[in-house]
C-alpha cells in the first residue's frame, strides 16, 4: 500500500492534468488483469498450486498461506507487470523519464511467490507476459485519451 500511496501523491504532485485518465486506467488495468487471470486463465488452465500438491510436501517453502487451488497465471505476477507497464509508459510519456526500476519492484513480487511456494517459475513468467500485454493495451488507451483532450500536443509540450 505505501507503494501506491506514494504513486498517487507523485502522480498529483507532478501530473494533475492527466490524473483522472491516470488513475482511471491504473483501475481498468488492475482490473482486466486480475480478471483475466483469475477467472478466466486459472479455472481454464487448472494447474494447481506447488503447495497443494501432495507430492511436493517437502519441496515446497510454505511460509505465506497456500491461496487458491490453482496458479496458472499468477494473479500478483499479472497485476505487477501490467502496472509497471502502464505507470512506466505514462512517466515516460508525461513526464519524459525512463523508471526502469517499476519493472524490477514487479520482478521481486514475482520472485517472492516463487520463494514461498504458491508459484512455478512459468505462473510468474505467464502471468508477467499477460501483464505486460495489458499494461500496453492501457498504455495506448491512455495515448488516445491526452491527445484527444490536447490536439496537437507532443512529449515536449507536457
Amino acid at each position: 500500500m505505501p507503494l501506491y500511496l506514494f504513486f498517487l501523491v507523485f502522480f498529483y504532485s507532478n501530473c494533475r492534468k492527466f490524473l483522472f485518465p491516470i488513475i482511471a486506467l491504473s483501475l481498468v488495468t488492475f482490473t482486466f488483469t486480475d480478471f483475466t487471470s483469475a477467472s478466466i486463465l486459472k479455472p481454464l488452465i487448472g494447474r494447481i498450486r506447488p503447495c497443494h500438491d501432495p507430492s511436493l510436501p517437502f519441496a515446497v517453502n510454505n511460509i505465506s498461506g497456500c491461496g487458491g487451488l490453482f496458479s496458472m497465471p499468477s494473479s500478483h505476477a499479472a497485476n505487477h507487470f501490467g502496472l509497471a507497464t502502464f505507470w512506466f509508459s505514462v512517466i515516460k510519456e508525461t513526464l519524459n523519464r525512463k523508471w526502469f526500476w517499476l519493472w524490477f519492484w514487479a520482478f521481486i513480487i514475482c520472485y517472492s511467490q516463487v520463494y514461498v511456494g504458491v508459484h512455478y517459475p512459468a505462473d510468474v513468467i505467464a502471468g508477467g507476459l499477460l501483464g505486460v500485454a495489458i499494461g500496453t493495451l492501457t498504455s495506448r488507451l491512455f495515448h488516445n485519451w491526452i491527445t484527444r483532450i490536447n490536439p496537437g500536443i507532443t512529449n515536449s509540450t507536457y
